[in-house]
């Protein structure tokens, strides 16, 4: 039986099935193995919300004594401080030939599913149900390659061609989905569902004309009507094939919505929009803006993360902002919280689109600026991490402060002794 507990609780010879948050956030290179005494100091400095553990292969749930419970004080006590790895070429030809052998998986999937979504399209063009165990199958191979390297996954997909778009739109939608949902800490049947939403979001447009879908110019108002009807068609097909969950349905009937209301097809906003709903729009965006279309070149990742969270009232921006830890990419510009409770400015996304760099330049439990200090947020626990956005006057900083000239020049500095002296 499968049970979900604080990392502080986790004991030697459990059988770990999963971490909650995202993929970034666990320090170990598999998700389920037996816990050794060793990993116990990793599994509590790690910033997790809980571990799934299952006690039909390890040791289960019990009480112990006060000096069992105390096994993690200990062992933390006794870890010696982890010395800087180095890095031997045999380690580094292991860890390529895993990149490598993760891409030709990845590829591999991708491939695959091209085959397995034209097929599905098509049959529903000939007004066909769904064949749900196909799909299905198709979303536990992508929740497997998402627990190993959903990035891969992701990278690979971005390459989709033009003419591939319609069918790989929706494999994307599908791995970004399970990617958020693993993220957000949702169960394994619930991570599921949430993908097969994302695979099935765009089913609707089998009922639009090929050339509407393919033109390479702006629609007219009479082809915008026809795609505008999209999310109801697909809605009707779905309620068409047993066993859909709901959570699909709602997916596919809302994730063109808006949160202020502005969407389509019902205008509905806030509260009243699912929190399904409301990430299936943040996924569908994301991944329309990043790829290739009949009618437009694809933007970098870090173009389309800046320019959704600049648009005031299409998205939910808390879980915008989760999306952008699920992927590790941040908007420059964008004032955080990082996990060493300082505040700082994302510089930059370096390679692959990730691995941020934070100017660094507040404390927040002492209250003070600062020397300012460039922190790289890795895929691991050797450096800092991003835990919260946060806004400019809650700093006594007006928008226009945030660069990093301003902070680098001592700006934030001087602005904190004024308002230190206007209250004296």
């Amino acid at each position: 039986m499968e049970h979900r507990i604080p990392p502080e609780e986790v004991k030697p010879g459990m059988y770990v099935r999963g971490f909650g948050g995202s993929w970034l956030d666990h320090p170990f290179f598999l998700s389920k193995f037996v816990v050794k005494p060793e990993h116990l100091p990793k599994i509590v400095q790690a910033d997790i919300p809980y571990v799934v553990i299952d006690d039909s292969r390890g040791v289960g749930l019990r009480a112990d004594p006060p000096a069992a419970r105390d096994h993690v004080a200990a062992a933390l006590r006794e870890t010696p401080p982890r010395p800087r790895p180095v890095v031997r070429r045999d380690a580094a030809s292991y860890d390529q030939n895993r990149r490598d052998a993760d891409r030709e998986r990845a590829r591999g999937l991708v491939k695959s599913s091209l085959v397995t979504m034209r097929r599905t399209f098509g049959e529903v063009r000939l007004g066909r149900a769904v064949r749900l165990s196909e799909v299905t199958a198709l979303v536990d191979e992508v929740v497997a390659t998402v627990e190993r390297s959903p990035r891969t996954l992701l990278e690979v997909l971005r390459l989709k061609k033009k003419d591939e778009y319609t069918y790989l739109h929706s494999v994307a939608v599908c791995t970004l989905m399970i990617n958020l949902a693993r993220h957000l800490g949702r169960d394994e049947d619930q991570v599921r569902e949430y993908g097969l939403a994302g695979l099935l979001h765009d089913i609707g447009k089998m009922g639009i004309d090929e050339t509407i879908l393919n033109k390479p110019g702006g629609l007219d108002e009479s082809e915008f009507g026809q795609v505008r009807r999209h999310p109801e068609h697909g809605h009707e097909i779905l309620l068409r094939t047993a066993n859909v969950p709901r959570l699909a349905l709602d997916v596919c009937l809302h994730h063109h919505e808006r949160v202020d209301g502005k969407g389509y097809p019902h205008r509905l906003s806030g509260e009243a929009l699912s929190e399904a709903a409301r990430l299936g729009a943040i996924c569908d965006v994301y991944d329309a803006l990043t790829s290739d279309r009949a009618y437009k070149a694809a933007w970098q990742p870090v173009e389309a993360i800046a320019a959704m969270w600049r648009w005031e009232g299409q998205f939910d921006r808390r879980l915008l902002f989760a999306f952008m830890q699920s992927l590790g990419i941040f908007p420059p510009g964008l004032m955080v919280r990082l996990r060493s409770n300082r505040v700082g400015l994302v510089l930059e996304n370096r390679r692959r689109n990730s691995r941020p760099r934070v100017l660094a330049f507040y404390a927040i439990r002492e209250g003070e600026p600062i020397v300012p200090e460039e922190v790289t947020i890795a895929d691991n626990f050797a450096n800092d991490g991003i835990v919260a956005a946060t806004s400019p006057e809650e700093w006594g900083l007006a928008a226009e402060d945030c660069t990093p000239e301003f902070i680098l020049k001592g700006g934030f500095q001087r602005r904190q002794r004024a308002a230190l002296a206007m209250q004296a």
